[in-house]
C-alpha cells in the first residue's frame, strides 16, 4: 500500500532578482506568497512587498521555500 502525502502549499519565495523593482523587493529577502491560480497561469506570482500591498511579478524573480509549520506560523503572525 503506497502512503499519499498531503501537498505542501508554500507561502514563502526568495526575492533572487530586483531589477526594475527596486524599491519594493530586496534580493535576498523573504516574501509572503498570496496564492493566485490566475497569475500563476500566466508565469506570475503574487508577493506582498516592500509597501505592505499584494502585486503580480513574474515568478522568475523567486525561489519558493518550504519553511517548516511553526516558522511559517512566526512569520505569519509577525508585524
Amino acid at each position: 500500500m503506497m502512503k499519499t502525502q498531503d501537498k505542501q502549499v508554500i507561502h514563502f519565495a526568495l526575492c533572487l532578482n530586483n531589477e526594475g523593482y527596486k524599491a519594493s523587493l530586496e534580493v535576498g529577502k523573504l516574501y509572503r506568497i498570496i496564492t493566485d491560480e490566475q497569475a500563476a497561469a500566466h508565469g506570475l506570482i503574487r508577493i506582498v512587498d516592500e509597501s505592505g500591498e499584494d502585486y503580480a511579478f513574474s515568478a522568475n524573480r523567486f525561489y519558493p521555500v518550504p519553511l517548516p509549520e511553526n516558522v511559517e506560523e512566526a512569520l505569519l503572525t509577525s508585524s
